[in-house]
């Protein structure tokens, strides 16, 4: 942009599916402090009225994510799968060269994010790692990118235990960094 601004985008759903811009702000930087004031501006949005938690959909930038952890304790904050794929299949595309590979190895991840139990996680992993076998460094980049880490916010196993009514994306709405799921009276 033209100021050279960072842009933080809220946008909420509806029970129903519809989507709403809540607000935005532009950021001077893109640090923990510059994030956390523009979540405390926007804190009341995020709340239903009953006090319950909201579960918030963000990409992996780590900024937000330790500021939603400092705003938002009581909210679950889950990760965007769409943007978790794009990112895991070009790593896989760069580290694997042939094609049937690298399908047969996004069909292996697939089936790990999409375990619905934890004990079949842990199944799937075993069977993503021998699919994986012949390039470690792909194996490597999984899991400390995304598995030991964030495991929880992104494989539905862990997904499914909070009620986010299908929304696992940001990638609903152009640009969006925080989706937030307000489940209104």
């Amino acid at each position: 942009n033209r100021y050279r601004l960072s842009l933080l985008n809220f946008v909420g759903v509806t029970p129903t599916g519809m989507i709403f811009s809540t607000g935005f702000v532009y950021l001077e930087g893109e640090c923990v402090n510059n994030v956390v004031w523009a979540l405390e501006r926007f804190r009341g949005l995020f709340l239903r009225r009953d006090g319950l938690p909201v579960v918030i959909v963000i990409d992996r930038d780590l900024a937000l994510m330790n500021a939603v952890k400092i705003v938002f304790p009581e909210c679950t904050n889950l990760l965007c799968r769409f943007h978790i794929d794009k990112n895991v299949k070009a790593k896989c595309k760069s580290l694997i060269g042939q094609k049937n590979a690298w399908e047969y190895v996004m069909d292996a991840w697939g089936s790990l994010v999409d375990c619905p139990s934890e004990q079949q996680f842990h199944e799937c992993l075993k069977k993503f790692e021998i699919a994986c076998s012949p390039w470690p460094m792909f194996v490597d980049y999984v899991n400390k990118t995304w598995i030991i880490p964030h495991k929880e916010k992104f494989v539905t196993a862990w997904m499914n235990k909070v009620m986010h009514l299908g929304n696992t994306t940001t990638n609903r709405y152009e640009n969006v960094q925080v989706f937030l799921l307000g489940l209104m009276n």
